[in-house]
Parts: structure tokens; C-alpha cells; sequence
């Protein structure tokens, strides 16, 4: 009965680590597959991260596995310890998905103004290429960054192609709208560069202002998810932290039965919740998702 219950949290802890981490997610057909170490590299570095994927899963596992060393010894049982090693694991990947999406949504609010500063630069007679080498140079500190590659990228590969290689390194729908406009821009040329800009603002502060709304509404509802998952194995493993009745029972026979079934009821919660409270992102048109 005990194998049987460690078996049972286990999968449920297997399945949640890989419904948080994104690996369960529905990936569209429509689109070719790219390998998954390509597109999770792709996602360390938009986040910011110095690391391969297979060195940020390990030390997100070692994080997990001394968690669950440190709590069996606090609780006394490891299968008290096994979701809220789990979690532990996870955080990790959920800080750095906070933090790319900070990097590119700070990258998105400043677009209006990096178009403007490229208005400015074609109106006062430059080509589309010096404007943009201007924005790397000068324009929001963003777009600075995003752009800091393009001057050397445009002199060994052309315009296009160093335009290319920033959308593929910023990977997020609004930079290939802008990104796609500005190839056209290139390829077009002459004054119809400047107008094609100028409606590009106007529809980049639109589309902002909607993605803006859209955050701010589903935000409490992805932190009241994340309290109500995590807080009741919290509660456990206080209660378990001293000898005594409670340490007693969830160490039997009946309290694994019982822990088997609350990560299986954690594991449908979670689920449940991350469909309820779920960001409805703009997919990406031209080119694969980072996972």
C-alpha cells in the first residue's frame, strides 16, 4: 500500500512539475516542430539566463532534491515532503518566466516611441538603415538592447538579414509585426517608408493598451491559483514538523493513502486553475514559440 501511494504522488508530482514547467502544453500543428533545446534556449535568453537548458534543469532538480532532503528531515516523511520539494524545483522556472516576460514586455511598451525616434530619423533624410542603427545607438534602452547586435549584423548581412536575426532573438508577436513592417519598409523604400512608420505607431499603441488590460485583469487570479495550491501543503508540513499525532499519522499506511489523494486533487486544481486564470497571449505568426 505504501509503494502503491509513493507511486501515485509521484506521477501526480511528475504530471504538475510538467503542467507548470509547460512541457504538457498543446503545441500547434500548424507549424513545424523546432527542436526542444532550440526553443528553450531561445526562452533562457530572452529571460536573461547564462545557461544551457540541460544546466538550468539540473540545478532546478538539485534545488528540488535538497528541498525534499531538508523537509523529510523537518516532517519526517517523505511523502509530506515530495509536493513542496516539487514547488521548490519549479521556482526557479517560474521566477525566470516572470522575469523574461518583464524583459519582453518592457521591449513591447517602448516600441511606440523606437518607431517615432525611426519617423524622426527617415524624416530628416537618413535611409531605414541608418535609423535603426540610430535606435541601437540611441533610442529607448530596450530597443538598445534588443538592437545592439544589428549594426555589426547589417554590415556583414545586409539589412534583411540583420533585421531577421533580432525577431528571432525577441521572439514575441508585437516585435514581428514591427519586425515584418520594417522588412517591407526595406524592400519598398522611398517615401512610402515614412507613412507605412507612421500607421505602425498608431497600431502598436492600440494593440499595447489591449495587451495592458487584458494582464491587469487575469493577475489576481494567477496569484490566488498559486496561494491556493501551494498554502495547504505549507499548513502539512508545519503541522508535521514536530513528533506528535500528525507526524504519526501521515508516516502510516492511511496518511499515505490520504497524501496520495491530495496530490492527485493538487494536481486537478491546478490544472482547473491554470485554464481559469490563464493569459490568453497573442500567438506568433511568423515564427515558433518559445516553451
Amino acid at each position: 500500500m505504501t509503494v502503491l501511494a509513493a507511486l501515485c504522488i509521484g506521477v501526480a508530482c511528475a504530471l504538475l512539475a510538467g503542467t507548470w514547467s509547460g512541457a504538457l502544453r498543446r503545441r500547434p500543428t500548424r507549424r513545424r516542430a523546432r527542436p526542444a533545446a532550440s526553443t528553450q534556449r531561445v526562452w533562457l535568453q530572452q529571460a536573461g539566463v547564462g545557461l544551457s537548458p540541460a544546466r538550468f534543469w539540473l540545478g532546478s532538480a538539485g534545488a528540488g532534491v535538497f528541498a525534499l532532503l531538508a523537509l523529510v528531515t523537518i516532517t519526517g516523511s517523505c511523502f509530506v515532503a515530495l509536493v513542496p520539494a516539487v514547488a521548490v524545483a519549479l521556482m526557479p522556472r517560474t521566477f525566470f518566466a516572470r522575469r523574461r516576460r518583464t524583459r519582453l514586455r518592457a521591449v513591447q511598451q517602448v516600441w511606440p516611441d523606437g518607431l517615432r525616434d525611426l519617423v524622426a530619423s527617415i524624416a530628416s533624410g537618413r535611409s531605414l538603415t541608418q535609423a535603426v542603427n540610430e535606435l541601437a545607438a540611441h533610442g529607448p534602452a530596450p530597443l538598445r538592447d534588443a538592437f545592439a547586435r544589428f549594426p555589426d549584423l547589417a554590415r556583414t548581412l545586409g539589412t534583411g538579414s540583420a533585421l531577421a536575426v533580432v525577431q528571432e532573438q525577441l521572439a514575441d508577436p508585437t516585435s514581428d509585426r514591427v519586425i515584418e513592417v520594417l522588412l517591407v519598409a526595406h524592400n519598398r523604400g522611398g517615401a512610402v517608408v515614412r507613412s507605412i512608420l507612421e500607421d505602425l505607431v498608431d497600431a502598436t499603441t492600440r494593440d499595447l493598451k489591449l495587451l495592458d488590460e487584458l494582464e491587469t485583469e487575469g493577475l489576481e487570479t494567477r496569484i490566488n491559483a498559486r496561494v491556493v495550491v501551494l498554502l495547504p501543503w505549507l499548513v502539512l508540513v508545519a503541522l508535521t514538523a514536530r513528533p506528535g499525532p500528525f507526524r504519526a499519522f501521515y508516516r502510516s499506511p492511511g496518511g499515505a493513502v490520504t497524501l496520495a489523494l491530495a496530490g492527485v486533487l493538487t494536481l486537478v486544481g491546478v490544472v482547473v486553475l491554470g485554464r481559469l486564470g490563464r493569459e490568453q497571449s497573442e500567438p506568433r505568426v511568423f515564427g515558433p514559440e518559445p516553451s
